[in-house]
Protein backbone atom coordinates (compact mmCIF):
# COMPACT_ATOMS: atom_id res chain seq x y z
CA UNK A 1 0.00 0.00 0.00
CA UNK A 2 2.81 2.46 0.47
CA UNK A 3 4.33 2.11 -2.75
CA UNK A 4 0.94 2.52 -4.49
CA UNK A 5 0.90 5.81 -1.95
CA UNK A 6 3.91 7.05 -2.76
CA UNK A 7 4.11 6.23 -6.75
CA UNK A 8 0.43 8.79 -6.85
CA UNK A 9 2.12 11.36 -4.71
CA UNK A 10 5.18 11.38 -6.85
CA UNK A 11 2.57 11.89 -10.08
CA UNK A 12 0.53 14.55 -8.33
CA UNK A 13 4.21 16.33 -7.09
CA UNK A 14 5.72 16.39 -10.49
CA UNK A 15 2.28 17.43 -11.76
CA UNK A 16 2.43 20.38 -9.51
CA UNK A 17 6.28 21.05 -10.18
CA UNK A 18 5.35 21.58 -13.86
CA UNK A 19 2.90 23.86 -12.72
CA UNK A 20 4.93 25.55 -10.62
CA UNK A 21 7.59 25.95 -13.45
CA UNK A 22 5.56 27.47 -15.86
CA UNK A 23 3.50 29.63 -14.17
CA UNK A 24 6.85 31.23 -12.30
CA UNK A 25 9.11 31.22 -16.11
CA UNK A 26 5.72 33.00 -17.73
CA UNK A 27 5.95 35.62 -15.10
CA UNK A 28 9.78 36.24 -14.63
CA UNK A 29 10.40 36.06 -18.34
CA UNK A 30 8.01 39.80 -17.65
CA UNK A 31 10.48 41.19 -15.38
CA UNK A 32 14.23 40.21 -16.76
CA UNK A 33 15.59 40.65 -20.20
CA UNK A 34 17.45 37.20 -20.56
CA UNK A 35 16.36 34.64 -20.49
CA UNK A 36 18.57 32.60 -18.34
CA UNK A 37 18.30 33.91 -14.78
CA UNK A 38 13.88 33.39 -15.39
CA UNK A 39 14.70 29.37 -16.54
CA UNK A 40 16.91 29.35 -13.50
CA UNK A 41 14.81 30.76 -10.56
CA UNK A 42 11.59 28.61 -12.31
CA UNK A 43 13.80 25.76 -11.72
CA UNK A 44 14.58 26.23 -8.05
CA UNK A 45 10.99 26.87 -7.53
CA UNK A 46 9.38 23.38 -9.29
CA UNK A 47 12.06 21.79 -7.58
CA UNK A 48 10.46 23.42 -3.96
CA UNK A 49 7.33 22.40 -5.40
CA UNK A 50 7.98 19.16 -6.07
CA UNK A 51 9.93 18.27 -2.43
CA UNK A 52 6.96 19.95 -0.35
CA UNK A 53 4.06 18.23 -2.02
CA UNK A 54 6.16 15.11 -2.01
CA UNK A 55 7.00 15.24 1.77
CA UNK A 56 3.65 16.64 2.45
CA UNK A 57 2.14 13.58 0.48
CA UNK A 58 3.86 11.30 2.52
CA UNK A 59 3.57 12.42 6.02
CA UNK A 60 -0.24 12.21 5.52
CA UNK A 61 0.29 8.68 3.73
CA UNK A 62 1.98 7.62 6.75
CA UNK A 63 -0.34 8.86 9.15
CA UNK A 64 -3.53 7.96 7.37
CA UNK A 65 -2.02 3.95 7.51
CA UNK A 66 -1.09 4.33 11.11
CA UNK A 67 -4.85 5.11 12.10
Amino acid sequence: MLLFNVSIAAVFSLLAALCAFVITYGEYTKHYPDKKRPLLLAGRTAVAAFVFFMLAALAVSLLATRL
